[in-house]
C-alpha cells in the first residue's frame, strides 16, 4: 500500500473513532439538557476543562510514548518495548490527585470553576463518579495509541465507537428509565473506557502483535522522554479546557449563567470539529514516525502537505454546515426554548467555528513536528495557541467588543499561531537544507 493510501486509511478511522468519543460528550449535553435545563447545560461546561485536563494527561503519557515506541521500532531498537508498561504505571499513579478530589471535594472544585450554591448542589453525584474513574480515562489513551501505533488502527477504531454507542444508549438508560439523572450521565461515561479498553486489548493475543509488557521498575527517565513527544496532545487538549475556563469567567461577567450556557452549545459542537482534526494529527502520526525513523525525509513531508490539505478541506465542509443549520443546531440544545441563549449562541457559532481554518492547520503541524522528533517546536506552537494567544485574544477583544470579542478570541489566536507555525516549519526546513 502507497503512502497516501495508508494516510487516508489512517485518518479516516481515527477520525470515526475520535468524532465517536466527542459524540458521547455530544450525547451527555443532550440528555442533561433535558433532565436540567439551562442549569444542567451550565454545570456540563463548568466541568469540561477537567475533562479536558484528564485527557491531556492521558493524551501526553499515552501519545508520546507511543511516539516512542513507533520511533525505535522502525529503528530496530528492542528498548522500544519499555514504553507501553512504563505509560500504564506512571498514568495510574498520575490520576491519584483526581481521585483523591472526586472522593474528598467534588463540590470545591465546582466552587472553583465558578459554579454558585445551586450548581454545586446539582453537580456534586456528577463530578465525584467521573473524577473517581479517571484512571481508565488515562489508560484507555495509552491502549489505543499503543494499538494503532502497532499497525492495527482499525480496532482503535472499532474500540471507540463502541465504547461511545454504550455511553450514548446507556445515559438514556441510567438518567430516565432508571431515574438516575445527572449521576446516570456521569455513570455511562466513566464506564465507557473500559469497553474501548476491553477491545483494544484483543490486540495483544493477536500473532501480529509486538508490543509487549516489560515488568521493570516505573522510570522517571522514560516518562521525560514520553511526555517530551507528547506535549503537543497535553496542550492541543488542554486548549479546549484553558479556553473553556477564561470564557466562562468572562461571560459569567458579562450576561451571567445564560452566557455560560450559550458557550455550552459552542462548546460541545467545537469538541466534535476539534476531534476531527486531532484525528487528521493523530492518524498520520504513525506514519511519520516510521519515515522519520527510516529517514525518510521527502515521506515525512508528504505526509505534512496531506494532513494540511485535508485539514483545510474538513474546516471548509464543517464551516458550511455550521454556517447553514447554525439554528437548528443551537435548538438541539435549548429545551428552555430561552431566546436569548439562542441569541448568545448564534453568534457563538458562527464567529467562533471561523477558528478552525487555521486550527486544523496548527493541530496537523504540531502532530508533524513532535512525530520528526521536534518537541521544543511542538510545545512552542501548541503552548501558544492553547495558552498564550487565547488568553490574551479573549481578554483584549472581550474589552473592546464584549461578547462578540470573546467568539471571535478563538479564531484571532489561531491565525496567529498559524503564521508562528509556518514559520518555524520553514525554518527547520532550511536548517535542514
Amino acid at each position: 500500500m502507497n503512502l497516501t493510501k495508508q494516510f487516508f486509511k489512517y485518518v479516516s478511522q481515527n477520525i470515526f473513532g475520535l468524532l465517536g468519543t466527542s459524540c458521547y460528550i455530544l450525547a451527555d449535553t443532550y440528555f442533561i439538557s433535558q433532565a436540567a435545563g439551562t442549569d444542567g447545560v451550565t454545570l456540563l461546561n463548568l466541568c469540561l476543562p477537567v475533562y479536558n485536563f484528564i485527557f491531556a494527561v492521558g493524551s501526553m503519557v499515552g501519545l508520546g510514548a507511543a511516539t516512542r515506541y513507533a520511533i525505535l521500532r522502525a529503528q530496530g531498537d528492542e528498548r522500544c518495548q519499555r514504553y507501553f508498561s512504563n505509560a500504564i504505571f506512571c498514568a495510574c499513579v498520575l490520576s491519584v490527585p483526581f481521585l483523591l478530589v472526586g472522593i474528598f471535594a467534588p463540590g470545591g472544585l465546582l466552587r472553583l470553576m465558578g459554579g454558585d450554591a445551586g450548581i454545586m448542589a446539582l453537580g456534586i453525584p456528577y463530578a465525584r463518579i467521573f473524577l473517581m474513574f479517571t484512571p481508565f480515562f488515562m489508560c484507555n489513551y495509552i491502549v489505543s495509541a499503543f494499538v494503532r501505533n502497532d499497525g492495527d488502527p482499525s480496532l482503535a477504531m472499532v474500540a471507540t465507537l463502541s465504547s461511545s454507542l454504550f455511553n450514548v444508549v446507556f445515559d438514556y438508560i441510567f438518567m430516565f428509565p432508571m431515574g438516575l439523572g445527572l449521576a446516570g450521565a456521569a455513570l455511562a461515561t466513566a464506564v465507557s473506557p473500559i469497553i474501548s479498553i476491553s477491545i483494544c486489548s484483543r490486540h495483544f493475543f493477536k500473532k501480529e502483535n509486538s508490543v509487549q509488557f516489560v515488568r521493570q521498575r516505573p522510570s522517571a527517565r522514560l516518562l521525560g522522554q514520553s511526555c517530551q513527544l507528547g506535549i503537543s496532545g497535553f496542550v492541543g487538549e488542554m486548549s479546549s479546557g484553558v479556553t473553556t475556563t477564561v470564557f466562562n469567567f468572562l461571560l459569567l461577567g458579562l450576561a451571567g449563567n445564560v452566557a455560560v450556557a450559550a458557550y455550552g452549545v459552542v462548546a460541545n459542537f467545537a469538541l466534535v470539529a476539534t476531534a476531527i482534526f486531532n484525528g487528521v494529527a493523530q492518524g498520520a502520526q504513525p506514519l511519520v514516525s516510521e519515515c522519520y525513523g527510516k529517514s525518510d525525509k521527502a515521506g515525512a513531508r508528504k505526509l505534512l502537505i496531506l494532513g494540511s490539505c485535508t485539514a483545510l478541506v474538513l474546516a471548509a465542509v464543517l464551516y458550511g454546515i455550521i454556517f447553514g443549520a447554525t439554528d437548528a443546531l443551537v435548538d438541539v440544545f435549548n429545551s428552555e426554548s430561552s431566546a436569548r441563549m439562542a441569541q448568545f449562541a448564534h453568534m457563538g457559532m458562527r464567529l467562533y467555528f471561523v477558528g478552525y481554518f487555521f486550527a486544523g492547520f496548527n493541530i496537523v503541524a504540531a502532530g508533524y513536528l513532535s512525530a520528526t522528533n521536534r518537541p521544543v517546536e511542538a510545545s512552542v506552537t501548541s503552548i501558544c495557541r492553547g495558552m498564550v494567544a487565547i488568553v490574551a485574544c479573549s481578554l483584549v477583544l472581550s474589552r473592546l467588543f464584549g461578547m462578540n470579542g470573546v467568539w471571535a478570541a478563538f479564531p484571532a489566536s489561531e491565525l496567529l499561531t498559524a503564521v508562528l507555525t509556518l514559520f518555524l516549519l520553514l525554518r527547520g526546513k532550511k536548517q535542514t537544507a
